[in-house]
């Protein structure tokens, strides 16, 4: 039987972090979207990316724990994004670009302390990741769903997630796909 699970996190642009996770193994959908805000209804892109409605961007990941582990999903997580920046991941800037772990349950709470205590030696500076209760989870428009697979010769793309998914691949080649 399987052992579906949620795990809703923020590096960044999600176009970035969406396309990380939609080449690991276990993982059966990536879904790019917004979360840990103020504003009530469903925000637009162009007002999160004003930075006044307190959300993130975000991923939501549905993956299967018998394959992949939320462990390992958040270790690929913080080996694939900058968690030592505040609100900024390279030239994005913006509480909307914050490292971010939305746990949903105690279980993943204590996971998520226990990977930044574990990673925090191999970084010079302070993993500064926000750990919170997930919040309401609100689904960008279909624009921004698999954007890199769909735009991958766009000028972000070719210079900021290929980058990232090379790092990826040499990292985690056990992990993926």
């Amino acid at each position: 039987m399987e052992n579906i699970k949620v795990a809703t996190i923020g590096g960044g642009c999600f176009w970035c972090t969406e396309a990380v996770f939609n080449e690991i193994k276990g993982v059966q959908k990536v879904v790019s979207g917004y979360a840990g805000g103020n504003v009530p209804g469903h925000p637009t892109y162009r007002e999160i990316c004003s930075g006044l409605t307190g959300h993130a961007e975000v991923i939501e990941i549905t993956f299967d724990a018998d394959i992949i582990s939320f462990h390992d999903i958040l270790l690929i997580f913080m080996t694939t994004h900058d968690p030592t920046t505040i609100n900024k991941q390279g030239a994005d800037v913006g509480t909307q670009y914050r490292s971010v772990i939305f746990y949903h349950n105690t279980e993943q709470k204590n996971v998520a302390e226990k990977i930044i205590t574990e990673v925090q030696p191999y970084y010079e500076n302070t993993i500064v990741t926000e750990i919170s209760k997930a919040s309401i989870f609100y689904a960008a428009d279909s624009n921004h769903q698999n954007y890199y697979a769909n735009n991958q010769e766009q000028g972000y793309c070719s210079y900021v997630i290929t980058p990232k998914l090379a790092k990826l691949r040499k990292l985690f080649a056990d992990k993926l796909k």
